[in-house]
């Protein structure tokens, strides 16, 4: 059976595609078979740990091709302030309810821009005693990078765009979009 993709046309707001929903699945089962070769021999329960909001459709796709044992759970950060920018102050919002002492984590984000998150993120984890913290990011934005991270996991390199799809938004609209589209400088605010 052939799936037949409806792409939702581009709006006023959006320059072009840069990753289209069919290689977008093509990697997310790469990088879930990658995962599930590292952790193949795991004792307890993997736990990813979903960046609120953004990376809840990546997490979404990945966990439904994990074949390890794992768990999913939730963390919201905060370390933009007005219009987009981040500010290199990092807030939590929402911690997780897993106790991951001794535990696997793996952090499912959206986007690597400047690792503010990501570097705070694993600082956190690593004092709550977790045994390992790795990252698995659906972008990554090398030139905006101000921390020095290693990406263990990671599906796209992009320039330096504002992009929206596969769960990123501009003030919460396009998240849904099946696709990665690039929205003209413009609307950068």
């Amino acid at each position: 059976m052939t799936k037949s993709l409806t792409i939702p046309p581009l709006t006023a707001d959006l320059a072009q595609v840069l990753i289209d929903a069919a290689t977008i699945e093509r990697r997310v089962d790469e990088l879930a078979a990658e995962i599930n070769k590292d952790y193949k021999d795991i004792k307890e329960p993997l736990i990813l740990v979903g960046v609120l909001k953004g990376s809840f459709i990546f997490l979404a796709d990945l966990c439904r091709k994990l074949r390890i044992p794992h768990v999913v759970d939730f963390i919201a950060i905060s370390s933009y302030g007005t219009g987009g920018t981040t500010q290199g102050n990092v807030r939590m919002l929402m911690d997780i309810r897993e106790d991951m002492s001794g535990r696997d984590v793996l952090i499912v984000e959206d986007i690597l821009d400047s690792g503010n998150t990501l570097a705070y993120l694993q600082r956190n984890f690593a004092t709550r005693g977790a045994n390992s913290v790795k990252i698995a990011t659906f972008l990554d934005k090398p030139e905006r990078h101000k921390i020095e991270l290693k990406l263990d996991y990671m599906g796209f390199k992009i320039p330096d765009v504002w992009v929206v799809g596969y769960g990123l938004d501009y003030k919460e609209k396009y998240r849904t979009l099946p696709y990665i589209a690039e929205m003209y400088p413009a609307n950068e605010e």
